[in-house]
């Protein structure tokens, strides 16, 4: 049912009035649309107007809103029970998910350790590396290497290994931990890795070895930190050198974790293994906010035989059973699907339908990679012009600094990924 008119505007009054949205100020001055209903690929606003998701919901609804599958899930498991603590208890719902995490991530991954939030995963795998090396011996071993451009979360840890330019360590300078950065990786997905592309890196891992703890870095794209597709031959080469300097390697697949790039994994595209690695986002089908830290049974085999005998950390809210049980029927749902053919046809259309924009005046770059297009342009763009500009095109695509991007649901037809496509060329080439 559709609000009033009046009832719309109070209800936006009272979001302004109490409520402070992410990266935003309060009394801020940028558009929120209240949203009543979400099915398939489409928002409805409160005002009637559907819009084309554009954005999965930052990545995670991978398989559209209001799945009867998904919902069928959530709904058996809350008939039993919603919650149980996990400090001595366990449940069949986190037990079989954990199954279904080993069986479709690399082989040597065997631990699963359950988060709140993707941001919180990577705090544990970090805390893990660290732990690994003090039960080694290796106190001192305390540090992360990562690469410029990156971005693994909000929390202080995770901050501190994202990009040191583009992320938020200005406001926090002398708090964050001191980590080390290399340079982005110049070739490009697709393209082989040159000894020079790499060599800062391995200067800088050989350097600091003694002090490094591990690697960390999200395979192949770079998420929220720019959005970046690199060479596949530049992670194996990463993996290498870790191997040669006794350094464990984290794999951030928050974002491109179950699917999003055309492999189940994005480290499949480079055949590696990581020692870590950390899921989230799309691990519940957008429900429920779930991550896990992976890693293989060598690592929680050695922080368990060390002082102090267990890992130190321990979310209130671990392993709740609503979304063990709805994260395991979202990834059976996955494997169920012709998840491969789709994603192909996503990229095919987000190439052919955003080509178009590489002309346009402002335009830096147009670069695609499974269910990701990007659109980079020269200059930040103007979020609240844009964004209702997008709205009153009847889609909902929600950029960031220079970057216009659609990450749509894996069940998206190719009419409404051609309205998406058209709509941000259209657009762009109004705000040229």
């Amino acid at each position: 049912m559709n609000i009033s008119s009046a009832g719309y505007d109070d209800l936006v009054r009272q979001d302004r009035a109490h409520l402070w949205h992410p990266y935003s100020a309060m009394g801020g001055d940028q558009p929120v649309y209240p949203v009543i209903a979400a099915r398939g690929v489409r928002l409805t606003l409160a005002d009637g107007r559907e819009l084309i998701d554009g954005m999965a919901s930052w990545w995670c609804a991978i398989h559209g809103y209001n799945h009867p599958v998904l919902n069928a899930a959530i709904t058996s498991q809350l008939d039993r029970m919603a919650h149980v603590m996990f400090g001595g208890l366990t449940h069949a719902a986190a037990v079989r998910l954990a199954n279904k995490l080993v069986e479709v991530t690399p082989e040597p991954l065997q631990s699963v350790f359950y988060c709140d939030s993707g941001s919180v995963s990577v705090e544990v795998a970090m805390k893990m590396a660290i732990q690994y090396w003090q039960a080694r011996d290796r106190g001192e071993k305390q540090r992360f290497l990562t690469i410029r451009g990156g971005y693994h979360g909000d929390t202080f840890g995770a901050m501190s290994v994202c990009d040191p330019v583009t992320g938020m360590h200005r406001l926090f300078t002398g708090v964050l931990a001191p980590q080390l950065f290399a340079t982005s990786p110049g070739c490009r997905f697709g393209e082989p890795c040159s000894a020079e592309d790499i060599e800062a890196f391995g200067r800088l891992l050989q350097h600091h070895r003694q002090q490094l703890a591990a690697v960390i870095m999200e395979p192949i794209v770079q998420g929220a930190g720019g959005m970046r597709f690199y060479s596949a031959e530049y992670l194996q080469r990463v993996r290498v050198l870790c191997e040669e300097h006794g350094v464990l390697l984290i794999l951030d697949e928050i974002a491109t974790g179950f699917g999003r790039t055309g492999k189940l994994f994005a480290c499949e595209h480079a055949d590696v293994v990581p020692d870590i690695l950390c899921v989230g986002k799309a691990l519940t089908g957008g429900y429920l906010s779930l991550a896990a830290t992976l890693t293989t049974a060598h690592v929680s085999g050695t922080i368990s035989r060390g002082e102090p005998g267990v890992f130190m950390h321990g979310p209130t809210f671990m392993a709740n059973p609503l979304a063990c049980a709805v994260a395991l029927a979202s990834i059976q749902l996955l494997l169920d699907s012709p998840w491969q053919a789709r994603i192909e046809a996503i990229e095919a259309g987000l190439r052919d339908g955003l080509e178009p924009c590489r002309e346009l005046a402002g335009v830096a770059d147009v670069r695609v990679l499974g269910a990701i297009g990007v659109v980079e342009l020269h200059t930040a763009v103007d979020m609240k012009r844009i964004t209702r500009q997008f709205v009153e095109a009847g889609v909902w695509v929600r950029p960031f600094g220079k970057l216009v991007y659609l990450m749509p649901p894996f069940i998206i037809d190719r009419q409404d990924l051609t309205a998406l496509t058209d709509a941000v060329v259209t657009t762009l080439a109004g705000n040229g």
